[in-house]
């Protein structure tokens, strides 16, 4: 921590890596930019891993202007995007300093962000959805509870059925195009994800629905061999066997492994496990170390499967691949001169699985937990 302390600067925030943006120009948002760092430090410094210097407060909400500049939004529109635009900046202002003003911009969000046709985590509903979700765990407040049922059943009135493969999923218009991603990011995983997580906030009919979707697509969509099993990055992509197939968190098995962790019976247990011994054979990713597309992100399906089933060996693997992410993150630094100052890209991330492996816990960050508060942990098992 020190050393990202010891980079920033009020007027140019961090270096931005060149593996993040080409031409290195700074970054703003929750993703790859200064968000997602001022989050990393706070939720470190509150779970008692460092000290900050400094108080990084006074810089978050100037992020919101040069972000959408950045990101090419007009200014005075929403941009109600949770990892790459307004929504993360304003979730992070608001656990800084609460405030009713905050909350009215998000509550904006929410709402405008409801018919975007994303459909998925980075730049749609179910962003804000989860976004709806942290905020109804932190203050109880009405208005989020309602917001977040009424974001689901717009999401549900959007599914798709699919005659060939006799399942649910969500088409997604992102970069001109319109795909059919399964995956943790921009897939059907994530915001399957994000429900699983508030099914409590939902009627039991609902939750009942949903329930009955997410297994079936999941068992639908999966591809098995053996004690392994991995799926497609999109529902209409080539099976596995007819193209290389993914392993990583944002496109494949660790993904969906922690997006499921938490699904209430054991219907998919076995898919969870198998997804495991996927990421487990398939190693250390090339990629960095980071927690989108590297190995602290694969990493967190070890950590997931700990906690649900209790078996010290999922551990054991998780600070197996933090070891070689170590390793990673000081070979690119040796190589690049530079750390790479980033939560979902970059080390920030890494120093979170880290410490998630020191103690043995499994909040992915920023999908799991936003407003960390000092708790008691309940230890391993599955959810009720």
């Amino acid at each position: 921590m020190e050393a990202s302390e010891a980079r920033f600067s009020p007027e140019l925030l961090w270096p931005t890596h060149p593996n993040d943006s080409s031409d290195c120009a700074p970054s703003y948002m929750l993703y790859w930019g200064a968000c997602g760092v001022f989050w990393a430090l706070r939720y470190l410094e509150v779970r008692g891993a460092c000290r900050l210097k400094r108080n990084y407060a006074p810089y978050v909400t100037s992020l919101l202007a040069p972000n959408r500049r950045a990101m090419g939004q007009e200014a005075g529109k929403p941009f109600g995007s949770y990892l790459m635009g307004d929504t993360g900046i304003q979730l992070l202002q608001q656990w800084h300093t609460p405030s009713g003003e905050t909350c009215s911009e998000l509550i904006h969000l929410v709402e405008a962000t409801r018919d975007h046709p994303a459909r998925e985590l980075m730049w749609g509903a179910p962003g804000t959805l989860l976004a709806s979700l942290f905020l109804h765990a932190q203050t109880g407040e009405a208005v989020w509870f309602e917001l977040y049922r009424a974001t689901a059943q717009q999401l549900w009135s959007q599914l798709h059925w699919s005659e060939a493969h006799g399942c649910h999923y969500w088409t997604q218009d992102l970069y001109g195009n319109t795909y059919t991603f399964l995956d943790a990011v921009h897939g059907f995983v994530a915001t399957a994800c994000v429900l699983i997580k508030g099914r409590q906030l939902l009627t039991p009919a609902a939750w009942s629905g949903w329930q009955e979707c997410i297994a079936n697509t999941i068992r639908r969509t999966v591809e098995c061999d053996r004690r392994q099993a991995n799926w497609r990055a999109r529902l209409d992509g080539s099976r596995l066997s007819e193209s290389p197939g993914l392993v990583q968190f944002c496109h494949g098995a660790p993904g969906f492994v922690i997006c499921l962790a938490g699904f209430p019976s054991d219907r998919l247990d076995d898919l969870l496990v198998a997804g495991g011994e996927t990421t487990w054979t398939a190693g250390p990713l090339r990629k960095g170390s980071n927690l989108c597309h590297g190995t602290g992100g694969n990493g967190y399906a070890f950590l997931k499967l700990y906690r649900r089933f209790g078996d010290s060996m999922w551990l054991e693997r998780a600070r197996a691949f933090a070891m070689h992410g170590i390793r990673q993150t000081e070979r690119d630094l040796a190589q690049f001169g530079q750390l790479r100052y980033s939560l979902w890209t970059g080390d920030l991330g890494l120093a979170v699985y880290l410490l998630d492996c020191i103690e043995g816990t499994d909040r992915f960050p920023t999908l799991d937990v936003f407003f960390e508060n000092p708790c008691v942990d309940p230890g391993p098992g599955r959810p009720s």
